[in-house]
Parts: structure tokens; C-alpha cells; sequence
């Protein structure tokens, strides 16, 4: 299996960067981000990470703009889907990315045959 490079970049080389250096590599949108700053919450959950000291824990965020970054690499984060918190864990392939890209709030929908009432040929189906 090869080893994930990021814009020429192995992810160790990745983690040793800081966010100017960073910002050179990503898109613009998360440059943007990034130029901006994070806001309180995002802080708090970088914050919470730190202290995480099993990278196995699940860590619960609703934060899902929050752009993953290299120091999340490996954690196992549980995003808000407005329902519930859907475990993901980090890799490498994700940087760049927001959280919530990785945590659907969506279902598929599975469409059955028509419920009691729903047309008028099922008034005539037998309910047993």
C-alpha cells in the first residue's frame, strides 16, 4: 500500500508544519478559514483533543465547518448529524476537508408500498 502524500507532502511532514505553511498548500476555501482564525468552539474542541490522552476516546463536537487539520490525524471524532454523534476516525486523505462532510445528515430514502389512506385503492386492502 503507498503512503498518502498531501500536495507532495508525506503527513509526518504535514504535522510538523505551522498554519502559514499550511495555508500554502490548501484550497482556497480552507485558506480562507484558516486566515480568519477559529471561532471559540473550534478552539475548544482543538483544545479538547490535547488533552485526549487515548487516541481511541471519542471526542464529541457539533462543529461540523471545522476543517480537519494534521493534528487530528488518528483521533476518533463523534460529529453531530442533528440526530446523533457519528463516530469517524481522522486519516490522512481527510485534510482540507470540513467534518461534516464526513457525517451525513441525510438518510436514503426506501420507499414500500403506499401506507393506509394514501391512495384511494389501498382503502380497499385488507388490514389483517
Amino acid at each position: 500500500m503507498a503512503e498518502f502524500i498531501f500536495h507532495g507532502k508525506t503527513p509526518d511532514e504535514i504535522r510538523a508544519m505551522d498554519i502559514k505553511e499550511l495555508m500554502k498548500i490548501v484550497p482556497s476555501r480552507e485558506r480562507r478559514k484558516l486566515k480568519r482564525g477559529f471561532t471559540p468552539m473550534e478552539k475548544k474542541l482543538l483544545l479538547k483533543l490535547k488533552e485526549v490522552k487515548d487516541k481511541n476516546a471519542l471526542v464529541r463536537t457539533r462543529q461540523r465547518d471545522m476543517m480537519v487539520l494534521p493534528e487530528m490525524i488518528g483521533y476518533k471524532i463523534g460529529i453531530y448529524t442533528g440526530k446523533e454523534y457519528l463516530a469517524v476516525e481522522i486519516k490522512p486523505e481527510m485534510l482540507g476537508h470540513r467534518l461534516g462532510e464526513f457525517a451525513l445528515t441525510r438518510k436514503k430514502v426506501k420507499h414500500s408500498s403506499p401506507g393506509f389512506g394514501a391512495t384511494r385503492s389501498s382503502k380497499f386492502v385488507p388490514l389483517k
